[in-house]
């Protein structure tokens, strides 16, 4: 899945997020980005270190034993950019909501963004959450849904059908825009668009597909690498199908 969010964290880091990297936890005067499927650290890490929160060096450490970079973002690590601990799914919506109705309350015009995964939505809680938002018109946040239809036990269409999200975000009161997740010119104007719709008295939510494992022919579309590390050989092909890096 960090493979099929790679254009969304690129477009929304260093095209789109007003923030700074003087991180501190309030985010006073500057959008919040809250990662609710947070299995997916490795783009987010990447991109945070390449933003310069810190060191791409410290890249090299992830899941070591006493690295800040654990497979699940962690607060308690004090890693700059992390604001929640992400590692059980679900509640990455509700934080944000209320990190933004946080914002409307300190009259601060900032934005706030969160990104879910598909899978997470079979549980509860997000449907307390995206009922609540429209209700009270928590039009300062901007959703995104991670939408390949894979999760850790294999499709979504098999584990528990999502059926028409696009209909029901919509019949909770949401504003939904559609976007490819893996085409880096239209990431980025959806969420440019997601933005300029703000303020209105909806939330907006971004259904953005992608597919799992993007670029690399072997992992794409699969459930299969959730959580696998290929082999140096596996490693070695991969990168080689990549068009670039930012090393």
């Amino acid at each position: 899945a960090s493979l099929g969010c790679a254009d969304f964290f690129t477009a929304l880091y260093f095209e789109v997020l007003n923030h700074n990297t003087s991180f501190n936890m309030d985010g006073n005067g500057e959008d919040l980005f809250f990662l609710s499927n947070g299995h997916i650290s490795p783009v987010w890490y990447s991109v945070l270190a390449r933003s310069g929160y810190f060191d791409v060096k410290e890249l090299a450490t992830f899941r070591k034993l006493d690295s800040r970079l654990q497979g699940h973002p962690t607060t308690h690590e004090h890693l700059p950019g992390i604001r929640i601990a992400s590692g059980s799914l679900g509640q990455g919506l509700s934080v944000a909501i209320g990190a933004a109705l946080t914002k409307k309350l300190n009259g601060d015009k900032s934005l706030v963004y969160v990104l879910m995964g598909d899978g997470e939505l079979q549980e509860g809680q997000n449907w307390e959450a995206l009922m609540f938002a429209p209700f009270h018109k928590v039009d300062n946040l901007i959703a995104s849904i991670d939408y390949n239809g894979q999760q850790i036990d294999g499709p979504t269409e098999k584990v528990l059908s999502l059926e028409n999200l696009q209909a029901k975000f919509e019949a909770f009161g949401w504003h939904v825009i559609t976007s490819d997740g893996n085409d880096m010119a239209e990431i980025t104007k959806a969420l440019h668009y997601a933005k300029s719709l703000t303020g209105k008295g909806k939330p907006i939510l971004n259904l953005m597909s992608t597919q799992m494992g993007y670029g690399v022919d072997f992992m794409v579309g699969t459930h299969k690498w959730h959580g696998s590390a290929p082999s140096d050989a596996q490693l070695e092909t991969a990168l080689s199908q990549l068009k670039e890096t930012a090393g």
